[in-house]
């Protein structure tokens, strides 16, 4: 199987199963010299983590990480970055009987197409326990990140047609003290309400979540093929659930009027910037200097236990289905810490690249 290494100048490769005996990732390209320990990687991954809330699944799983290689008395070496995270709470009974029946709105009927042979215990590498491997990167990431002062916060603004209208400014606080991770408190609740209803009546549900950076220097991407939002875009449809995205003013702006939708420029302090951000802070595939905001429609959980169709793969008789086992009654957000980690890995790549990180060891400051 192609497809599981991402990036270039910082590059990632995911690997392992939701029921296997364990995930993990391999980073390569972060520079000599940062200093990183356990504690850093799991304090993302804890966020991620299953079984927290009524909003998760109920499986229960520490997803403690452990470094394997490429950093020596708390210091990056510049070789390889290796990470284990052990599957401690996996209950594969559940799809023995859907071993042949593809799961309507999952991987299943195209993997098998494709391999012929799949591991069909939740969903094995499609799951959206792989991104285990993504955020557990995507930390390593943040923090080379923090160096150069650019930080990356991800909120759910929708959830089950909810939408967040009054957000508190200190977004990165406020979302974690609700655990659909909102920054509108009065939504939040909301949003509580119809997760607890879709529970109840065996549905789930999907919605938006928007991804800010700030601190990213104007004139970081490569185009043409390698703008820097198109690598976003990459990296965000690359996370299982999401089905669009956008980015400033995003689908609006085919509504909108080129004066209406052009952001002027203004002189402060002697540079140059803009005076608006519809273009999400990227013009031609390039950093504007202002913040990178997009957007991501997260699709409902399609494991849902409400009866559905499907066919046997093995006897091509239609049958009907009823999943059961341990699921999220929404995705958005556990998504959050995702959406962050694939964030930061596009712009620690494009900061190397660029030359705004020295490739080879993080030099001290003068």
């Amino acid at each position: 199987m192609a497809g599981n290494t991402f990036g270039h100048s910082f590059r990632i490769t995911t690997w392992g199963e939701s029921h296997g005996k364990a995930l993990g990732v391999v980073v390569d390209g972060t520079p000599a010299g940062l200093t990183l320990d356990e504690a850093d990687i799991q304090k993302e991954l804890d966020r991620r983590r299953p079984g927290q809330s009524s909003a998760a699944t109920a499986r229960k799983e520490k997803d403690s990480v452990e470094i394997l290689s490429g950093v020596f008395e708390g210091i990056t070496t510049g070789t390889p970055i290796s990470l284990i995270v052990y599957n401690k709470d996996a209950n594969s009974s559940s799809y023995d009987k859907l071993r042949d029946k593809p799961r309507p709105g999952h991987a299943d009927f195209p993997y098998m197409e494709k391999y012929g042979h799949r591991d069909h215990r939740g969903g094995g590498r499609s799951s959206g326990r792989e991104t285990i491997g993504r955020v557990a990167a995507g930390a390593i990431a943040k923090k080379l990140l923090e160096a150069y002062g650019i930080e990356v916060v991800a909120h759910v603004i929708e959830l089950g047609g909810i939408r967040a209208e009054n957000i508190d400014p200190d977004i990165k606080t406020a979302i974690e003290k609700n655990p659909v991770r909102c920054a509108d408190r009065t939504a939040a609740v909301k949003m509580l309400e119809m997760i607890e209803k879709m529970r109840k009546c065996g549905e789930s549900t999907g919605g938006i979540v928007e991804i800010l950076t700030t601190g990213a220097p104007a004139g970081m991407g490569e185009p043409v093929f390698n703008k820097i939002d198109a690598d976003i875009a990459a990296a965000m449809m690359s996370i299982g659930a999401v089905k669009g995205i956008e980015f400033g003013a995003g689908f609006k702006a085919a509504r909108m009027r080129g004066s209406e939708m052009n952001d002027a420029f203004e002189v402060e302090n002697e540079t140059i910037k803009p005076l608006t951000n519809n273009a999400g802070g990227v013009l031609g595939g390039l950093t504007t200097g202002m913040p990178i905001i997009c957007r991501c429609a997260v699709k409902p959980t399609p494991s849902i236990s409400l009866p559905q169709r499907t066919a046997d793969m093995v006897t091509k008789k239609e049958e009907i289905i009823e999943i059961k086992g341990r699921h999220d009654p929404t995705i958005p957000p556990r998504m959050v810490p995702v959406a962050e980690a694939m964030m930061a890995i596009v712009l620690a790549d494009h900061m190397i690249q660029s030359g705004r990180i020295n490739p080879d060891r993080i030099l001290p400051e003068k």
